[in-house]
């Protein structure tokens, strides 16, 4: 069992975080739960039989606990805490970007994340699954217990939100479309 626990954790360790810490938004429980989903590993892995694959068990437990904290935040009243983005999430297609385009990309980046938040538990679980963990409809499906139409029904839902949020968000602050196209005019 040490082997295989090992190798779990070293295969999936940092996809399991960055998938809690993207639901529950606070780095401190976000690593406590990436514990207890392997504490759980430890107690229940000869009762795992094999339906799905171990990636998708995983995430299947990390999501269990991850809607279980979010369910007793909610129930007392707190806040979510900490930062989505962080400086090395950037992805700046230009060899040199000017310091504006850094900054008007961090608050793309800033802003998606946030939108990201204000998503239906639902809508934010396979939005993370699938476009950050890069899991496919079955995967996801398998990981959440639900039907593949599900997932991509959901999917659909999730996507029509965010456009909504984040083109009213563009309404309200200036466009991000119009700075971006400057970019991308820039020679």
């Amino acid at each position: 069992m040490d082997r295989t626990f090992d190798r779990l954790y070293e295969q999936y360790h940092q996809s399991i975080y960055q998938f809690i810490f993207y639901m529950v938004r606070d780095q401190n429980a976000a690593e406590e739960l990436v514990q207890d989903v392997y504490i759980k590993v430890l107690g229940s892995y000869e009762n795992f039989d094999g339906k799905s694959n171990e990636k998708t068990w995983l995430f299947s437990i990390a999501k269990h606990l991850a809607i279980d904290y979010i369910r007793k935040e909610n129930r007392q009243k707190r806040k979510w805490l900490g930062t989505i983005v962080s400086n090395d999430k950037i992805d700046v297609h230009d060899p040199a970007p000017l310091p504006e385009e850094i900054a008007l990309a961090k608050d793309e980046v800033r802003a998606v994340y946030e939108a990201l938040g204000t998503c239906s538990i639902a809508h934010r679980q396979v939005l993370i699954l699938r476009f950050i963990q890069s899991l496919s409809v079955k995967e996801t499906a398998e990981s959440l217990g639900w039907s593949e139409s599900k997932v991509k029904t959901t999917q659909h839902r999730a996507i029509k939100q965010m456009r909504k949020i984040l083109n009213t968000e563009e309404r309200e602050e200036g466009s991000f479309e119009t700075q971006s196209s400057r970019r991308r005019h820039r020679t």
